[in-house]
């Protein structure tokens, strides 16, 4: 009987030592899972535009929520191409979105038929991705030609491919 009292204090304490790391992992994935959707959502928007051979945008709602949907809809009852909302998985980020001059807040980006950004001003261009108690924080970044790259922003330039 001792042993096993034994065995559940060894295993208590253990626990105790590991559960900071595992929040720590929690909110990482988490932060990960925003920034793979955003991504996500910016290049299906570009597909859409080319594949559809017209104006689509990716509009960034509250938290990592966002919606992809036609600038001008055929018929105006259709429901959006593609939506995701923050609470898939991603409850604890929080997103910060900026424009091309990287000083003022926006919330959308709409793609041409060649997948290239329409340069309506101001456009979205850089969303950084943060979580209380994450040691990894994450950004997109959307070039004017349309791509939708995801980096890290605390490692130093050139020193990864994962930097920005």
């Amino acid at each position: 009987m001792i042993e096993l009292m034994v065995g559940i204090v060894v295993m208590a304490i253990l626990v105790a030592l590991a559960m900071p790391s595992f929040q720590i992992m929690l909110r990482n994935s988490e932060v990960r899972a925003a920034a793979q959707s955003i991504t996500n959502g910016l290049q299906r928007a570009r597909a859409e535009a080319v594949a559809r051979n017209a104006n689509v945008q990716f509009v960034l709602g509250t938290g990592s929520s966002w919606t992809v949907d036609y600038v001008i809809k055929p018929v105006a009852t259709d429901p959006p191409i593609d939506s995701r909302l923050s609470s898939e998985g991603s409850t604890h980020v929080t997103v910060t979105a900026l424009a091309q001059d990287l000083a003022t807040p926006a919330t959308s980006v709409i793609f041409n038929s060649l997948g290239q950004v329409v340069p309506n001003v101001p456009w979205l261009a850089q969303v950084d991705l943060t979580a209380d108690g994450a040691s990894q924080n994450l950004r997109v970044e959307i070039g004017p030609g349309g791509n939708a790259k995801m980096c890290e922003p605390d490692l130093p330039a050139g020193s990864s491919p994962r930097a920005c």
